[in-house]
Order: C-alpha cells, then sequence, then structure tokens
C-alpha cells in the first residue's frame, strides 16, 4: 500500500498549483481521501477532505473557494487543485487515505493510516 504524492514547486502569489497523489498496492474507491499540510514551525493541519460513502467534501476555512479536492478512481489517483495561492500556504502537503466509515471531517489526521510522502508548496514571488 503506498500512496506517492506529486505537483508540489514554487509557485508566484496568485498563482495556482495541481498536487497529485497516486495509489498503488490498494483500490481508492471505498476510500475516505484528504491532504493535510504542515509550515515551518507548525503542527499538521487538514486541509480538505472527501468521504467515501458519499462523496462530500470539506474544506478549511484557510483554502475554502480556493482550492478543490478531486479524484480519479480509474486513474487511482486524486487531486487538489489551489488557486490564488498566497504565502500562507507554503507547507508540505500530505496526501492520506483510509476506510473511514463517516464523514471524513470527523477524523483526525492520526485515523488516516495511508499517507504519502509530502511535497513541498512554496509561494513567493
Amino acid at each position: 500500500v503506498q500512496l506517492q504524492a506529486s505537483g508540489g514547486g514554487l509557485v508566484q502569489p496568485g498563482g495556482s498549483l495541481r498536487l497529485s497523489c497516486a495509489a498503488s498496492g490498494f483500490t481508492l474507491g471505498g476510500y475516505a481521501i484528504g491532504w493535510f499540510r504542515q509550515a515551518p514551525g507548525k503542527e499538521r493541519e487538514r486541509v480538505s477532505c472527501m468521504s467515501s460513502h458519499d462523496g462530500s467534501t470539506y474544506y478549511d476555512d484557510s483554502v475554502k473557494g480556493r482550492f478543490i479536492i478531486s479524484r480519479d478512481n480509474a486513474k487511482n489517483t486524486f487531486y487538489l487543485q489551489m488557486n490564488s495561492l498566497n504565502a500562507e500556504d507554503t507547507a508540505v502537503y500530505y496526501c492520506a487515505a483510509d476506510r473511514l466509515a463517516l464523514s471524513c471531517w470527523l477524523y483526525r489526521d492520526h485515523e488516516y493510516h495511508n499517507w504519502g510522502q509530502g511535497t513541498l508548496v512554496t509561494v513567493s514571488s
């Protein structure tokens, strides 16, 4: 079971990036998915998640209206489209997935047992 995150990089304020998380060794269908981030000197925080049972989504207030989480079960991959990026979005972004029966926002990060390695997003001019 492996998750591989990619798509991070350096982007100017106001720019966009799309992060990808490819799953291998298991089928994403039936798994809740999530994106978390950890900025320097801060605790890891949940950015967005999507529930497995109904596809409902959650966004942290700091990214609401700017980020979009999506999944492509045929490609066994999920994504985080990030728009209107600002310096406060600079962090290492982690993808995670697990079989969570309830709405994804009810679960804390330690309840996800499958994690990607992280991809660095730097927003700077």
